[in-house]
Order: C-alpha cells, then sequence, then structure tokens
C-alpha cells in the first residue's frame, strides 16, 4: 500500500526550507493523519539527521524529507556583481557586509547517501527532476519518490523516470517555485487537469490551498491529495518567526519576486521586494549567498521591510492553530464542501 493511499485525511504539510518545516510540525502533521514533510534545503547533513531523528521520536507515522537538486548552467557575474553594489548601501545600515555569490549543490549527493543509508518513507525532490539512478536506488530502499513539477510536460517525464507520485505546483504558491525552469505561469487548477491527461500516477496539488473548500476543489478536480504550506505557517508548531506570522496573517499581497534569491519566490510584497525586485537577477544559490547576512541582520532588528516573508496567494485565510487541528479541520471542511457541491449539482437536471 502506498503512503498516500493509507493516509485518513488527503492532506500533506509541505516541506517549507529556512525554518517553518520543524520536526514537531512535521510529527503533529503525520499523527494526525496527514503526512509531514522535513525540508532538507538550506541545512546541513548533520542538521537533517537530527531533525530526522527527532521526527521519529515523535511519531510512528509515515513522513517525508524534500531535497534540493543542485543549479545548472551559467549566471551571469556581471549582473550579480552589479546586485551586490545596489545592496551593499542597505547591508551597511545593518551593520553587516554581504556575502560572496558563491555557487553550490546543496550538499545534494550527501543528502542522497544519507536518505539511502537511513531511508525514509517519502522523498520528494525540487528544482528540477532526480536521474532514474537515484529514484531506483530509493525505491529500492522501499522508500516512495515524489518529483516537483511547474509544467504539464515535466508530469509526463517524472513518471517516466519511475517516480511513485507526482507535485504539481501551480503558480499562486508560496515560497520558491518547485520546478524547471522557474519562469512558468501555470496556476494550479490548469496545471492539474493537464497533468491528469499525460500522467497517470496519483498527483499531489500544491498551491494556494489553505482551507477544507480549496483541498476539495483539488480532489474534484483529479488529485489524491492536497499539498499546503502555507496554512501551516502560524500553527504553533512551525517555526515561523513573529513577523512572519504577522504578514501571513494581513491582507498584503504577494508577489514573484527573485529579489532574496535570484529564484522566483513568492513573498508578502514588503519595500525590499518593491525596490529590489526588477533589477534582481537570475541565479540561485549565488543571490542567496549574497544576501543572507542582509537578511539575518534584518530578522535579528526584527525589521520585516526587508525579510523574505513567503506566503501563497490565498495567506489571509491561514488560521493559528495546532497542526493536528488544521489536518482534521481541513478534511472536514473539504468533505462538506464535497457534499454541498454534490447536493447543488443535483438541480442541474
Amino acid at each position: 500500500m502506498s503512503v498516500l493511499s493509507a493516509l485518513r485525511h488527503p492532506i500533506v504539510a509541505a516541506p517549507m526550507a529556512g525554518g517553518p518545516s520543524t520536526p514537531a510540525l512535521v510529527a503533529a502533521a503525520s499523527a494526525a493523519g496527514g503526512l509531514g514533510f522535513l525540508a532538507a534545503g538550506m541545512i546541513d547533513i548533520g542538521r537533517l539527521a537530527a531533525d530526522i531523528a527527532e521526527v521519529r521520536a515523535r511519531t510512528d507515522r509515515p513522513f517525508g524529507v524534500n531535497v534540493f537538486l543542485p543549479g545548472s548552467g551559467s549566471v551571469d557575474e556581471a549582473a550579480i556583481r552589479a546586485y551586490a553594489d545596489r545592496l551593499a548601501p542597505q547591508a551597511g545600515q545593518h551593520g553587516v557586509t554581504l556575502g560572496e555569490p558563491v555557487g553550490g549543490d546543496d550538499e545534494y549527493p550527501e543528502k542522497v547517501a544519507a536518505l539511502l543509508a537511513d531511508p525514509v518513507p517519502v522523498v520528494s525532490f525540487a528544482f528540477g527532476l532526480p536521474d532514474r539512478a537515484a529514484v531506483a536506488a530509493l525505491r529500492e530502499r522501499g522508500t516512495e519518490v515524489w518529483a516537483t513539477v511547474t509544467r504539464p510536460d515535466a508530469a509526463t517525464t517524472a513518471a517516466e523516470l519511475g517516480v511513485d507520485a507526482v507535485v504539481v505546483q501551480g503558480t499562486e504558491a508560496g515560497g520558491h517555485r518547485g520546478g524547471l525552469p522557474d519562469d512558468d505561469d501555470y496556476a494550479l487548477l490548469p496545471l492539474l487537469r493537464l497533468a491528469a491527461a499525460g500522467c497517470r500516477l496519483p498527483l499531489v496539488a500544491a498551491g494556494g490551498i489553505v482551507d477544507g473548500p480549496g483541498v476539495a476543489a483539488v480532489l474534484a478536480a483529479g488529485a489524491a491529495a492536497a499539498q499546503l504550506g502555507t496554512a501551516f505557517l502560524r500553527c504553533p508548531e512551525a517555526g515561523t518567526s513573529p513577523m512572519h506570522r504577522e504578514a501571513v496573517a494581513s491582507w498584503t499581497p504577494t508577489a514573484l519576486t527573485r529579489a532574496y534569491t535570484g529564484k522566483r519566490a513568492r513573498g508578502v510584497v514588503n519595500e525590499f521586494l518593491r525596490r529590489h525586485d526588477a533589477t534582481a537577477p537570475t541565479g540561485y544559490p549565488q543571490v542567496l549567498h549574497l544576501t543572507r547576512p542582509l537578511l539575518a541582520a534584518a530578522r535579528r532588528d526584527g525589521d520585516a521591510s526587508v525579510v523574505n516573508l513567503w506566503a501563497g496567494q490565498a495567506h489571509p485565510l491561514s488560521r493559528d492553530v495546532p497542526a493536528s487541528a488544521l489536518v482534521a479541520e481541513l478534511s472536514a471542511g473539504a468533505r462538506a464542501a464535497l457534499a454541498a457541491a454534490a447536493e447543488r449539482s443535483t438541480r442541474w437536471g
């Protein structure tokens, strides 16, 4: 039996790198009958091992780990240097210097090796598709493999690689675009229906889903489960900072930007995003390493006008409730919405 088919509730707590996806949040979502995901991105191998151990200590239910694939291709170094010159005065105002815009693979080979040596129930990949060998090796260890896509053709390609499920992420989603290239503009429902037309694997829908009716919509459109990130940001178990929680609770709109990391990501609009979005170059992880000291200093100083405030488009619908209650409420809300839709449909005849 697959992990998806064994869930009591069709709710996946999305991996949110940078702090929100704590072991406590992941374990709570899984213990409640959904599926929690640890974010392996932007942490070292030791931290990942400790997080996995803590989740196991908190629950015996299945959980997943999300891994970032390393970037490929060259970057425009002159554009990144020009962006550094633009940001330097702002960094100085916070008493720091910018970081070095270096590349890197986020310890991808080491993380895959660790997950092969100590298997977890599910491993998902973002920022591209894993190679066939990695998929086969993980599946041989009993791990289900999920791939994240943002284009319909990528869902078909992922299926050909032998993965077990495909996460289809619409442009409404908060945080980074999970597929390549990152300049796609597919909204979730069209992407979900197009992916279903060319891919027979279970589909997990992600992007702008924050409440029960949103879950119902993607289930009706063919998804096996809904993956939600923003909905969990205000849970007490999440590692979301106070200023981030406040932004998610607001009605401030969101936008996609490369200003923080060099890769398109959706966050609540603030002064930094407005000021630097138009000049931000493509270049991940180079821009991420460049801005890290400035963003850390802004968090230290409580300056919400500078920090990245990742959130999906429907973030005002999020609520401050424990993760276990949220999983149950989302599932019950989806059932109620589907029943109401079925009742309304009887009037069409």
